[in-house]
């Protein structure tokens, strides 16, 4: 077994790229070698200094990339973030401490480069809160049973004066960048895409051999204005009585209006022959089930933690957000990665403003900078965290005074996996 000391941590060069990728297909179950033409697509999402690998003897047998990313923060303010994703080793050398080694030099570059945070999607849960990650957003799906739902099986079309249209993927690539800067400027958790994203999703970059294009339909209100934009495919499933049996999966939905969302929601379950909808990962406190008749045929499916954050900056981080009420507090942020940590007051004034600084007075509050950043995006309780042992309370209410601040009205969403 090669030793930890002779196995090399270091960003690629372009022509070590096909490598790499190989790599990264072995330790994601995938099939390793990839047709020419996948694999120059590919090459558009490297960025020199921003893939790592780990070689043994000449062979890739760890990968990692980070990417540029906006987040956007409560409030509406976008942060620039450390996007982690490609994250692989190879089976034959598990345990031996090559993420660590490929985290910390990513996570050091990001610091440097002034990234406010980290953001990845975990495939595993118990990976990464080692290294400072907090889950701060959840995703939930429903399946919902459309001849239960009570919907009236006659309706056409919106009845606000707005109006359904299938369009092309052109279409989609057109009007969907603005209408996704729409949604996050509103929607805390909500993650920028580029214009590969939309080249990707609409197959105009094909980043998989087989690629099924989806059916495209806009929502356009009474004024003619795109407010939300759904992709779909449906099975060909009929039953033993020859009755249809047809599931529609939503692979994303954006409204940035309940009008458009209502509209998008309902035209889904009333297509001819359909009697399932599985919507994709919705922010679990999603309007859906309510624009049904009856709430209870849209059935929880999947509930989970999905975007994990973690915050490189505390005093930016704390002063990019909004806050619910006016308040001080003063924070112990431990953080053994030696990027983040220190005591904070942060200071929060009634029109939702906050300012924060490195101070000397007694802490409020302790905790790990995983743990600032589940609440950082304002879906976790410090109460509940405190309850579990993972918040310490240094004065008695700190946990509640800092709900008051931190919590927001509606839960943040991230809508992309990366």
């Amino acid at each position: 077994m090669t030793s930890r000391a002779d196995i090399d941590v270091r960003p690629i060069d372009a022509s070590e790229f096909p490598d790499w990728q190989r790599a990264m297909n072995i330790g994601f179950l995938h099939r390793p070698t990839l047709d020419e033409e996948i694999l120059d697509a590919r090459r558009a999402q490297f960025t020199p200094g921003r893939s790592t690998a780990a070689f043994d003897g000449g062979r890739c047998v760890a990968t990692f990339r980070s990417f540029a990313q906006e987040l956007t923060a409560v409030g509406g303010a976008a942060v620039p973030a450390d996007a982690v994703t490609n994250v692989t080793v190879s089976p034959t050398h598990r345990r031996r401490g090559l993420l660590t080694r490929m985290m910390a030099q990513d996570l050091a570059a990001a610091k440097e480069r002034g990234d406010v945070v980290a953001t990845l999607i975990a495939a595993e849960y118990p990976i990464y809160g080692r290294y400072g990650f907090g889950p701060a957003t959840w995703a939930t799906e429903w399946t919902i049973d459309v001849p239960r739902a009570g919907l009236d099986p006659r309706w056409a079309g919106p009845e606000d004066g707005g109006r359904i249209d299938l369009v092309d993927a052109e279409d989609v690539r057109k009007h969907g960048p603005e209408l996704h800067e729409r949604l996050r400027r509103s929607q805390p958790g909500v993650v920028s895409r580029d214009e590969l994203w939309w080249k990707v999703t609409t197959g105009a970059v094909r980043f998989h051999a087989t690629f099924h294009e989806p059916y495209y339909v806009i929502y356009r209100s009474a004024s003619g204005e795109v407010e939300g934009i759904a992709a779909y495919t449906a099975d060909d499933k009929w039953g033993d009585g020859k009755q249809p049996l047809n599931t529609v999966r939503v692979k994303w939905l954006t409204g940035v209006t309940p009008a458009a969302e209502r509209a998008l929601w309902r035209y889904l379950c009333s297509i001819d022959w359909v009697v399932a909808v599985k919507t994709g990962y919705r922010a679990p406190d999603d309007l859906l089930p309510h624009f049904l008749p009856d709430p209870r045929a849209a059935a929880v499916t999947t509930h989970a933690d999905w975007l994990w954050v973690r915050i490189l900056d505390v005093v930016r981080a704390l002063e990019a957000r909004t806050y619910e009420a006016a308040g001080s507090l003063v924070l112990e942020v431990a953080d053994a990665g030696g990027l983040a940590g220190g005591r904070y007051r942060l200071e929060a004034s009634a029109d939702g403003a906050g300012t924060c600084a490195p101070t000397t007075d007694n802490p409020d509050l302790s905790l790990d900078v995983a743990e600032l950043a589940t609440l950082w995006l304002g879906d976790e309780s410090a109460v509940r965290l405190a309850a579990l042992g993972r918040v310490r309370e240094e004065r008695a209410g700190a946990a509640r005074q800092a709900d008051a601040l931190l919590r927001t009205s509606r839960r943040p969403w991230c809508p992309d996996i990366f």
